[in-house]
């Protein structure tokens, strides 16, 4: 396989688009080349669109698996072989000095046997229409994407809407809302018209027929990304292709950076509710005033800093969760890696992740920071118990969780984070881990 032949079987098929895009299977060919036999050849053929897929009324198959789909297009609930119940009685405390629960506490938390299906929340209608009344259409993008910026009179209702969930509906303005506002915020005056939707969505198109290195890996890893969902589904399908698009031209963004996997599940999410080129900008966006650049640059360096600051959480309000780390030797790259490099994608529900994802946007980094406290905080009394082991404790970690109630979780995230001597404190452990990253310490700095 060369990275020629897959550009161009990827731009082949988005003239001819392929058959039963979102139910069928689909053919390979990039991963294995089509056989020399009359039958694969034809099978193969067969696939192809006619370029018109998405323009046709549903045929009777293509409605029947729309009609079982959830409401945000999986059509079958990803696996997990550890579904854990997130309790929200722990959370009913807002974080403070802690000291170990009871030794006899269990070393296990509730298992689920199965992932309960979203629900509608119950006051969406009632914020869609908040959401409504808060939001003012603006002139379109030059791109011809249409923005939208807040009613100054509801400006200091943004941070309690957008922690109480912002309704599905209305997730393609104010994510790029957010998005625009906090690049805007944290990033050089000078670089502001370089991070404009227009801009971005331009070098998009410059580079989308540019050769790049990780082409054949991302070919790769595009059809085992959330491949249960109805729009990634199909081989070659208009999902799939825009997903290689994108992290193809994202890949060639940051010499530094480049393409790695955890990228997948972040650009696959945001395609869910923005355009290619938006999402394009999305990444790029994340890469600059997100602090994505450092999560994803060789070493994991922005990585390392999140799990520094976590710990120095840990070891202030947690000192016996800290000491039982420490005890059973628990790094916590071991558990934790995933959720920073992946944005929790893969590691809560899609709705939670959705959830985490508008605080994410809205207040960045630190968000992260403080949900991986929230697990720990949880579980705190099993991590603490006297059965505890390494196994019981890196078991646990690695969980699927399922949260009890959202909302509780939200809520004690959002107040967290206003905790300003908290903030100021990682802020400041921030400062402290550059210090030793420069003093070549850090080596020893992390569990």
């Amino acid at each position: 396989m060369d990275s020629f032949h897959v550009r161009n079987t990827y731009a082949q098929l988005d003239v001819s688009g392929v058959k039963g895009d979102g139910y069928e299977e689909g053919v390979e060919r990039t991963r294995a080349r089509i056989g020399d036999s009359r039958a694969s050849q034809l099978n193969a053929e067969a696939a192809l669109g006619d370029g018109t897929e998405k323009t046709k009324e549903l045929d009777p198959k293509e409605a029947e698996l729309l009609a079982v789909v959830d409401r945000y297009g999986f059509f079958s609930s990803p696996s997990h072989d550890r579904l854990m119940l997130l309790p929200f009685a722990p959370l009913l405390r807002h974080i403070g000095l802690t000291h170990v629960g009871p030794k006899n506490a269990p070393v296990a938390g509730t298992s689920l046997k199965t992932l309960p299906p979203p629900q509608h929340p119950l006051k969406e209608r009632s914020r869609i229409g908040k959401w409504e009344r808060m939001l003012r259409p603006s002139k379109p993008d030059p791109g011809g994407i249409l923005v939208w910026s807040i009613r100054s009179a509801k400006e200091a209702k943004l941070n309690e809407r957008t922690y109480k969930g912002i309704p599905d509906r209305w997730r393609n303005a104010a994510w790029e809302l957010l998005l625009s506002r906090f690049t805007a915020q944290h990033s050089p005056p000078s670089d502001r018209t370089q991070m404009s939707l227009a801009r971005l969505a331009q070098d998009y198109y410059d580079v989308l027929d540019k050769p790049s290195s990780y082409d054949i890996q991302i070919d790769l890893d595009v059809p085992r990304t959330i491949s249960g969902h109805v729009m990634f589904k199909t081989r070659y399908g208009a999902g799939q292709r825009s997903l290689f698009h994108v992290l193809h031209c994202f890949s060639l963004r940051c010499e530094k950076c480049g393409y790695v996997q955890g990228m997948g599940p972040i650009a696959a999410t945001l395609l869910c509710y923005f355009t290619p080129e938006q999402v394009y900008a999305s990444l790029v966006r994340l890469h600059g005033a997100y602090g994505m650049h450092d999560i994803f640059s060789p070493g994991f360096p922005g990585l390392l800093e999140a799990i520094y600051v976590q710990e120095r959480i840990l070891e202030q309000m947690l000192p016996d969760v800290f000491k039982a780390f420490k005890t059973h030797m628990i790094s916590t790259t071991s558990y934790a890696t995933k959720w920073y490099i992946t944005l929790f994608a893969n590691s809560v529900p899609f709705q939670t992740q959705l959830r985490l994802w508008d605080a994410f946007f809205l207040d960045g980094e630190d968000v992260f920071i403080t949900v991986a406290v929230a697990i720990v905080w949880v579980f705190r009394d099993q991590i603490t118990s006297a059965a505890a082991n390494f196994e019981t404790i890196l078991s646990l970690l690695s969980s699927f969780f399922v949260p009890e109630d959202e909302n509780i979780l939200l809520s004690w995230v959002e107040k967290t984070l206003n905790d300003k001597k908290l903030r100021s404190s990682m802020a400041q452990w921030r400062k402290d881990w550059h210090n030793l990253v420069a003093a070549g310490k850090d080596g020893d700095a992390l569990l």
